[in-house]
């Protein structure tokens, strides 16, 4: 569980990477420059966790690109205390990008190894969420809505009803929304009934799965 000189310099110039391909959040670019990825990866994959890249991780998932949870973490808009529902825990990587920026985390993942490894992983290097669940994202965390920000970091062929009804009125929503490629997609909820969206480039995430596994 080493974090040493070469690592923060490495994290330095990462964060120079993702700032200039348009990351401009001071609090994202800082939280992006102190968490240590390195740790977050198998040791095998060290050399490249500060590469601006996705790489795999447990249970055929990945660690998303850091350029991409920067990019989903500026859209939302977080404000200390923001109550934020993550679907797809995965590494913990992003779920620590929100801690840091002192959100109140909530957070769901479907594939058991990955859940439970995650979370003994989390507490050992000092991020806490609210809450972590094992479950089906779809379906959202109705027992602990509504919330001020929902971030999806799988990508979903379709909008879930259940996450956008989950969601505040003024709030907001980033979801990659497609089958092999993804449009990255902000709802900002105006009213219970009406919601603005905005949509941007493409990327490439693991799709969200419904059924636990």
């Amino acid at each position: 569980m080493q974090d040493n000189y070469r690592h923060k310099g490495k994290r330095q110039q990462l964060v120079k990477t993702v700032k200039k391909k348009g990351i401009t959040n001071k609090a994202v670019l800082d939280a992006i420059g102190k968490i240590p990825r390195h740790l977050f990866m198998d040791s095998s994959f060290e050399d490249h966790a500060y590469q601006d890249k996705a790489f795999p991780i447990a249970a055929d998932q990945t660690i998303s690109q850091p350029y991409t949870v920067a990019f989903q973490t500026e859209k939302l808009e977080i404000e200390k205390g923001d109550k934020v529902l993550e679907i797809g825990t995965g590494s913990g990587y992003q779920t620590a990008v929100l801690c840091e920026l002192g959100a109140k985390v909530y957070s769901i993942e479907r594939q058991r190894e990955l859940y439970r490894k995650t979370k003994m992983f989390l507490n050992k290097i000092g991020y806490r969420p609210k809450h972590l669940s094992f479950g089906d994202g779809y379906k959202g965390m109705p027992n602990y809505a509504p919330f001020d920000k929902i971030i999806v970091t799988a990508g979903a062929p379709f909008v879930p009803k259940d996450l956008l009804g989950q969601l505040k009125v003024g709030g907001r929503m980033v979801i990659p929304v497609g089958d092999d490629v993804q449009t990255m997609t902000l709802f900002i909820r105006k009213s219970p009934t009406e919601f603005d969206k905005t949509e941007f480039g493409q990327f490439r995430f693991v799709p969200l799965l419904g059924d636990k596994n």
